[in-house]
């Protein structure tokens, strides 16, 4: 690589109006002349720093990625003498802004993870920054869902097999980080839906497969022989796409109340389906769909089956707070023909085929939410530490150095819960975990919903206005305060959350204990 050209302070400086417009950020020197028309601030914001070192300024206006994109087109040399002090971070690279990882990543001792798991996130998070992160942003804005290549990169690298766990369907597979399917545990894939979680776009993150994490394991565990190798097989490709489809306008966490009926058809081959879904992530771009079903009367009367696009099913989009790109859907299903060989499970016992994998579902929200609010916490200590006003920092105000302090030890608390019980998992048999675990996920459910709500209300603070403006500096902000409210009502309830976790330790509560 050829070595730049060096200017001195006094060769920028002369280059200080509209015919020759330089500027200096972080010790590089950017010749801005052809940009000037195309800066969205307009030229006076640029002529006002002309010619001088503007590093204070662009940061305070602008996010590095900005930099990352339109700094190797416009840059044309360094200052003489000056070193830069600001390093673009890498894909893959680890954040060293406190509280940004997980404290195992941060130095700290961790009874929990091994050397794979340091690989596995190391491979995991290179191939987002490389692969997603591109377009999330984009994608976001304009609603675009995840196209047919990415899923399949994201087949071929395995990604989409480690969001489902370890099971027998990583057998053969080569994990990401050279991370052998026997040693792949709850903590590679809590790593692996952390990973999803720093996408800063709710929307396309919950277009790059969040219906199938939550739609396959209902034919990973109850579907026919045939049918499960099938589906399996092209869904982990990324080749097909999957979703759960349980919720109706009249039915949310009351399952028992679905109306959408699946009858036999006289022959005996086929259920006939009717009915409607809906709030439903992924619905408008699945090609199979995990769906409640009632096949006769009463909570004893509730099936599942695996229906397949086709004839008589049609999705439309739903408006929703989120980017259209998580494709949410309302179904409608106007005799359905599906063969019974789809059913997954037996009829009638639909219910226990939901109920299998709410616990994961839970705890799969809580991985991905908690990676989300750390995010937003390294944006708000960049943001801080940034900023000028009064001129001084935003961080040596008292007041916002308790915000975050805030939102810190309370996404702390989560994440170590989240961490104890991951390692029960990793422990326990599924019907121990059935037993015992229920409770305590519903309970960190909604303690993590309630830290999302918080710490979205400081970030919006620290932010100002930036953090109610969909692009720019506050965009991750924005979008969080936007979208956080999902995961407490999908998923389980808080309030269904907080019943179910107290329901649950009654059980176990000693008779004999009295005041």
């Amino acid at each position: 690589m050829a070595p730049q050209q060096e200017y001195t302070i006094e060769q920028v400086a002369a280059h200080n109006n509209e015919e020759s417009l330089w500027i200096i950020v972080d010790g590089r020197v950017y010749d801005l002349t052809n940009f000037a028309d195309l800066h969205p601030g307009g030229l006076t914001v640029l002529l006002e720093v002309a010619g001088k070192d503007a590093t204070q300024e662009f940061y305070g206006l602008h996010r590095q990625s900005v930099l990352a994109k339109f700094g190797p087109k416009y840059e044309i040399g360094t200052v003489k003498g000056v070193k830069s002090k600001i390093v673009l971070q890498k894909p893959g690279d680890i954040s060293k802004v406190p509280y940004a990882e997980s404290s195992a990543w941060q130095g700290f001792y961790s009874p929990y993870y091994n050397e794979s798991h340091f690989r596995f996130r190391a491979a995991v998070r290179e191939f987002i920054q490389k692969e997603i992160v591109p377009d999330a942003a984009v994608n976001e804005e304009s609603g675009t869902i995840a196209d047919q290549e990415l899923f399949e990169k994201m087949g071929s690298f395995n990604l989409l097999a480690c969001r489902m766990g370890p099971g027998p369907h990583l057998n053969g597979r080569t994990l990401p980080g050279g991370v052998k399917p026997e040693e792949f545990d709850y903590f590679h894939e809590m790593i692996a839906h952390e990973e999803i979680g720093t996408l800063g776009a709710p929307g396309f993150q919950d277009s790059v497969a969040t219906g199938m994490v939550i739609g396959l394991p209902p034919v990973l565990h109850f579907a026919t022989k045939n049918v499960k190798e099938k589906v399996v097989n092209e869904v982990l490709s990324g080749k097909k796409r999957i979703c759960l489809a349980i919720t109706e306008a009249t039915a949310g966490s009351d399952v028992a109340a679905i109306r959408t009926t699946a009858k036999k058809s006289p022959c005996g081959k086929y259920y006939i389906v009717n009915g409607t879904k809906k709030w439903i992530t992924n619905g408008t771009f699945c090609d199979y769909f995990s769906t409640a079903v009632r096949t006769g009367d009463g909570p004893g009367g509730i099936s599942m089956l695996l229906i397949e696009r086709s004839e008589g099913l049609e999705t439309k989009a739903i408006k929703t707070s989120y980017s259209a790109a998580a494709g949410t859907a309302y179904i409608t299903f106007e005799n359905v023909k599906v063969p019974v060989e789809n059913l997954l499970g037996k009829e009638g016992q639909g219910f226990q085929v939901i109920m299998y994998n709410f616990n994961h579902e839970r705890w799969f929200i809580v991985a991905t939410v908690t990676r989300s609010i750390r995010l937003v916490i390294e944006e708000c200590f960049k943001w801080a530490q940034q900023r000028l006003v009064f001129g001084k920092p935003l961080i040596e105000q008292p007041v916002i150095r308790a915000k975050l302090a805030h939102m810190i030890s309370e996404t702390e608390a989560v994440h170590n819960w989240l961490e104890n019980l991951t390692y029960q998992m990793t422990r326990m048999s599924y019907n121990e975990a059935s037993i015992k675990l229920g409770g305590p996920i519903a309970l960190l459910k909604l303690r993590c919903t309630r830290v999302a709500h918080n710490v979205s209300d400081e970030s919006c603070q620290i932010f100002g206005g930036r953090a109610i403006t969909k692009t720019g500096m506050g965009r991750i902000i924005e979008g969080f305060q936007r979208t956080y409210k999902f995961a407490a009502i999908l998923g389980g309830s808080e309030e269904i959350m907080a019943d179910l976790g107290v329901r649950q330790a009654m059980k176990f509560y000693p008779k004999t204990a009295k005041l």
